[in-house]
């Protein structure tokens, strides 16, 4: 590899614009994909892709507009970066809070060229940095997390820790104090812009830490660096802004007291360590990093108090994921893969300064057991590696074009891979413009300080559309699960409306504490016997505390998909953590009709005169068949056609959507199926407020 001398500023910014716009150009595919489809469109702007983005947004309008003042949850202006930038971005422009929402992940995202670039000027080959910044800012997991309308602090997660690279591996480079100040000032800024990346932070602090101290011990200067850097990462439990502009406020005053006045080394040694142990004390360091990886790691039920099952086992993201998706989330391929690490350690070998860039590689390699997102992390330092790979073997050739001419040709070979799947993936909006009507017609008819129960999955966009509470939601679904997926799922029309009130009086009563927990006074001394509770729930007399507001259920037929999933939840005795009963309901499409007889995709076929299903060798009758048909005024049609009266199953079809569900009886009688497919409600406890095709949702009267 040449010795290329460092190019010019005007270069320099010529290279990281043309990444730049190459980086935002290509994620513009998405939105020329559906440009014309008007049911992703609300308040003229097309919607966001990701839920967890209505978190932020919610935020975002609580700030502009005033809104969410009765829901706890929302995140308030300083305490997420994101928040505070859209919030800033929609009052200083022209452009609506969805424009922003839509388009922030790429223009913040793409600002990855940067580091990469400059971490290869460093080195004085500012081209390999371009190239390498056209592949880390497109490749497949960077791109899937941070693409136009993935509203979520994913657009900083992979990016800053970049920034905080360079100014690390600056700081090996020219020795110079000026460069960990940047460092430590980008590492106390990172928590306010992705509130989940500490252990990402002290991985890479104690990583530049054992660098500093093996190749530079005799330098004074190391401890002065390793001071700042330590420092910036101790937490001082101040609540935000004043954490962050603490900690930027304290590294600037140390810098400026270094810079201008001579200390011993023995003294700077002395204050690093210190430093280093407040930042293991106060910051849990190994804690939680051990933590992270075990949420992640965990199956089954909590072994003590009540036994609730784990959601991170039904979260794909959460879980192990195969070799070679693994490469193609980091790479683009496989073979894309091996020259990002064959590259890696030449890199290692040549520039040691990259040993820095371990934690971020090491992250990468955890989601071969703790689940695909972490592949985010590892992308840009691998197109690094890949690029540098070819950028080497093209400086044998003894000659600058034909090393440019294999850069060129090697990279766009590795691109071609990813901008493939860019193409291909053509991920839907959260919610159509008809499911967001719905919400916002529940809006007219609910209060601020009401709450809407339904799955997590749908409670943040409820609070941005609906601007209601919910008690579970992408943030807060752990324990609280039991609870909505008991309302969803049991046959008892009074246990549902008792559990629905009870949990939400005692949610609010509590000061917001897990309702499951605090009901069933879970892991407490006089802990109660939930299976005695949930009986006493199913009588009419059972005595609730005094209604406060309204609470509505939200039953969005998207959720048809899911609900085998939402029951399992709910289907446990909690003293043991064992299921209740054996749950089948799968949405099943017919693949061919004969006489009498209709098959289905997943193998199994209904015999329409005996009414029987044929479940591989074995026959098993059937309850009722019924047809169901949306109506103009929002009731539901039914025709019933009874068979065997002690039928395990049920089929229904519905001919307005042309499925088919199969499902066992009891799970017919749930909350669900009787409320949403079929519309019965028990006029008593519930009233409909919204009848549409697309959700139904019903006010509580108790």
């Amino acid at each position: 590899m040449g010795n290329e001398k460092k190019v010019s500023t005007k270069v320099l910014f010529l290279y990281i614009i043309i990444a730049y716009a190459f980086s935002f150009l290509i994620r513009m595919i998405w939105v020329y994909q559906f440009q014309d489809t008007a049911s992703f469109y609300w308040n003229d702007q097309i919607m966001i892709n990701t839920n967890d983005g209505y978190f932020f947004a919610a935020g975002a309008q609580q700030a502009l507009f005033d809104m969410h003042q009765h829901n706890p949850r929302v995140p308030d202006l300083y305490g997420f970066g994101l928040v505070f930038v859209t919030t800033w971005l929609v009052k200083l422009t022209p452009l609506s809070l969805e424009t922003v929402m839509l388009y922030l992940p790429a223009l913040i995202s793409s600002l990855v060229v940067i580091p990469v670039i400059l971490i290869a000027r460093l080195y004085g080959e500012a081209l390999w940095g371009l190239f390498a910044a056209l592949l880390g800012s497109i490749a497949w997991s960077y791109y899937n997390r941070t693409m136009i309308g993935y509203y979520d602090t994913d657009m900083f997660s992979a990016m800053a820790p970049m920034f905080i690279l360079y100014f690390l591996m600056k700081s090996t480079v020219d020795f110079n104090l000026r460069s960990a100040l940047y460092a430590a000032i980008a590492i106390s800024l990172y928590p306010f812009l992705y509130d989940q990346g500490a252990s990402i932070i002290y991985a890479m602090g104690i990583i530049y830490g054992l660098y500093l101290l093996w190749y530079h011990r005799e330098e004074k200067l190391t401890y002065s660096s390793l001071l700042l850097v330590f420092l910036a990462m101790i937490p001082f439990g101040l609540p935000a802004p004043y954490e962050y502009l603490a900690h930027i406020a304290l590294i600037i005053v140390v810098f400026l007291v270094l810079s201008q006045t001579s200390i011993a080394t023995i003294y700077l040694m002395g204050a690093s360590a210190i430093a280093f142990i407040a930042l293991l004390f106060f910051g849990n360091v190994f804690g939680l990093i051990l933590g992270k990886m075990m949420s992640y790691m965990a199956t089954g039920t909590k072994a003590e108090g009540l036994h609730f099952y784990g959601v991170h086992q039904t979260v794909r993201e959460a879980g192990k994921i195969p070799f070679d998706l693994f490469a193609n989330r980091i790479s683009g391929s496989v073979p894309g893969l091996i020259v990002a690490v064959l590259g890696y350690l030449l890199l290692v070998v040549k520039h040691r300064a990259f040993l820095l860039a371990l934690p971020l590689i090491g992250i990468g390699m955890f989601a071969l057991w703790g689940g695909l997102r972490f592949t985010v992390y590892a992308v840009p330092v691998a197109a690094m590696g890949a690029v540098y790979l070819f950028y080497l073997l093209g400086s044998y050739l003894g000659s600058k074009k034909a090393q440019y001419a294999l850069v060129v040709i090697a990279t766009a070979a590795l691109l071609y891979p990813n901008i493939t799947h860019i193409v291909d993936y053509k991920v839907s909006t959260v919610l159509t413009n008809n499911e967001v009507r719905d919400l916002q017609a529940l809006k007219e008819v609910a209060k601020p300080g009401d709450y809407t129960l339904t799955w997590w999955d749908y409670g943040y966009p409820l609070w941005y559309y609906s601007e209601t509470s919910t008690l579970i939601d992408g943030g807060k679904h752990q324990n609280d699960n039991f609870i909505i997926s008991k309302i969803l799922q049991t046959s008892s029309a009074e246990l549902a409306a008792n559990l629905s009130r009870l949990a939400v009086e005692t949610y609010v009563d509590s000061g917001y504490k897990v309702v499951a927990d605090t009901l069933f006074k879970n892991k407490q001394e006089d802990q109660l016997d939930p299976n005695l509770m949930l009986s006493e729930m199913e009588l009419p007399s059972y005595t609730l505390p005094p209604k406060t507001r309204d609470v509505y259920l939200y039953l969005p037929y998207r959720m048809l998909n899911i609900f085998p999933t939402v029951m399992m939840f709910g289907n446990l005795d909690l003293t043991t953590g064992k299921p209740l009963r054996e749950i089948n309901f799968y949405p099943a499409s017919v693949v061919s009709q004969g006489e009498g007889t209709l098959a289905f995709h997943n193998g199994i076929v209904m015999d329409m005169k005996k009414g029987e299903l044929q479940l591989g060798s074995q026959s098993s009758g059937v309850r009722f068949f019924i047809v169901t048909e949306n109506k103009h005024n929002g009731e539901i049609a039914t025709h019933v056609q009874p068979y065997h009266t002690e039928g395990k199953y049920v089929v229904i079809y519905m001919k307005s959507y042309g499925q088919f569900m199969l499902m066992d009886s009891e799970t017919y009688g749930s909350t669900f199926v009787q409320m949403l497919i079929l519309g019965r409600y028990h006029p008593d406890l519930f009233e409909p407020v919204i009848a549409s095709p697309y959700s139904r949702i019903y006010r509580l009267k108790k």
